[in-house]
């Protein structure tokens, strides 16, 4: 089985391929300090669960945007799992992703792992909208290079920092209201925070077309994707496992 490893600024996923289908997936937060042990208790308590082993585990692909994580990463993978993981980003690992008009060594590992996901399973010019701590719009060709794209903040972030910089504004709960128009703090918020981010993709994809002056297949992934599934206008596609889908292709590239 192979054990794939993502590590994003606020949540780390673990996710196991068989073979055949993705059997399982865990979720916890990041944090740097965690150690290879502690990861290592953790993960055995939920194989277990899962009527799993340790041993099942034959390979790991590790992406991280978090360096500082990578260090404990890598001991899980050769102490408790007592495999060689496969780093995203390391020299003579191959992406399998062709990169154009922008310098490699600014594109995020996550990005590329993501667009290489997309290509495996979309055809045509796609946009992919990446929802987590930042909101990222990347650009994939027809014949598969990646082209760049646009970061923005992610909706959390934005919650957040509504919360933390004005001092009468609660922390609410993300959703849909029911009204554009809110009628108390809370509703108003929720509005403001929902569909100024409808606005934000639908607008933002709207001129990736106009200054693009093609087509694009527009899918959406990440953690609050499905947030918007039926309020934007753009989006085609709701696909979570484009991330892990990219790690198993490189996997398969460079096993």
């Amino acid at each position: 089985m192979l054990l794939v490893i993502d590590t994003g600024n606020t949540n780390t996923l673990f996710a196991i391929h068989d073979g055949k289908e993705w059997v399982v997936e865990w979720r916890i937060a990041t944090d740097a300090r965690r150690t290879a042990d502690e990861y290592g208790v953790w993960f055995h308590q939920l194989m277990t669960m899962q009527g799993l082993k340790l041993g099942d585990i034959s390979g790991c692909v590790i992406s991280t945007v978090v360096p500082q994580s990578l260090f404990n990463m890598r001991n899980l993978a050769r102490r408790h799992l007592k495999v060689e993981p496969i780093i995203i980003g390391e020299d003579d690992v191959e992406i399998g992703i062709g990169i154009r008009n922008v310098n490699p060594k600014e594109v995020g590992a996550d990005r590329l792992v993501t667009a290489l996901g997309a290509t495996k399973r979309y055809k045509g010019n796609l946009i992919i909208i990446d929802s987590g701590t930042a909101t990222t719009f990347d650009l994939v060709s027809e014949d598969g290079y990646f082209e760049g794209g646009i970061i923005s903040p992610g909706i959390n972030l934005s919650v957040r920092a509504l919360h933390e910089a004005a001092a009468q504004l609660p922390r609410i709960e993300i959703k849909r209201p029911e009204n554009v128009i809110g009628t108390s703090t809370v509703s108003a918020m929720q509005s403001g925070i929902f569909w100024g981010y409808i606005g934000l993709i639908d607008g933002l994809v709207e001129r990736i077309i106009e200054e693009a002056k093609r087509p694009f297949t527009v899918i959406g992934t990440g953690g609050v994707a499905s947030l918007f599934e039926g309020a934007s206008k753009t989006i085609e596609y709701y696909d979570s496992h484009l991330t892990i889908d990219g790690l198993l292709e490189i996997w398969k590239l460079n096993k």
